[in-house]
């Protein structure tokens, strides 16, 4: 990672695998791993069935709730032994708003948004992991028929294009792009998928340096 790098943020659409590559970084490097509390959101379940009348609660609450774990963040945990691996970047946040929001709801928000942000650290290094669309919806299939677990499916096009417009124009911090369509370290029970794979990218970050890098598993050339 970069020198003295305390804060590394990993990123992407769902189906990527950012959750399960957060936590194997985490391990491996003794950092303290920060996650983005997707099941503590009341408002979730009301916008899987009215979406309409509840996203803007849901997108606050989400909001709010990632601004106090930046704020706990800058009291010390980055200064700690081992620093801090987050399993989500804060300003991505209102990617997800616009696509969500009403034009009314986001105005709004984009308020909120503005207060708060200038008063959140930035992470020394932003891990993105992406992957093709169709490999994105097919994961998420899956993934929905083994964990019950509430994905609009109809928009992962969407959301996974407005994540890669935002992370190609990318510059608060040095940005590693990884691409993950040839491998599935989310598969299988345990979520081990392929530990090999899953390694060769912790490796990566670990002496990623300044500016914007990629990186395709396996990929020898």
């Amino acid at each position: 990672m970069p020198p003295r790098a305390r804060y590394v943020a990993i990123e992407g659409p769902p189906g990527a695998g950012v959750s399960v590559l957060a936590r194997r970084l985490a391990t491996a490097t003794g950092s303290r791993l920060v996650e983005d509390g997707t099941a503590d959101n009341p408002f979730l379940q009301g916008f899987a069935t009215d979406p309409r009348r509840f996203a803007f609660q849901a997108q606050v609450f989400f909001l709010l709730s990632r601004y106090r774990q930046q704020g706990e963040l800058s009291q010390g945990d980055l200064f700690a032994q081992g620093g801090v691996v987050a399993d989500y970047c804060f300003a991505r946040d209102p990617i997800w708003a616009r696509i969500a929001l009403t034009t009314e709801e986001l105005a709004l928000y984009e308020r909120v948004y503005a207060l708060l942000e200038p008063r959140v650290p930035v992470p020394d290094l932003v891990v993105y992991v992406t992957a093709r669309p169709e490999v994105l919806r097919a994961r998420i299939q899956r993934r929905v028929r083994a964990t019950d677990r509430v994905v609009e499916e109809g928009r992962i096009d969407e959301i996974a294009r407005s994540l890669g417009e935002y992370f190609f124009r990318y510059e608060a911090s040095p940005l590693l792009v990884v691409n993950t369509s040839e491998i599935d370290y989310n598969a299988g029970d345990e979520g081990d998928g392929d530990e090999a794979r899953l390694a060769e990218i912790v490796a990566v970050i670990q002496r990623t340096k300044a500016g914007v890098n990629h990186y395709v598993p396996g990929d020898r050339r």
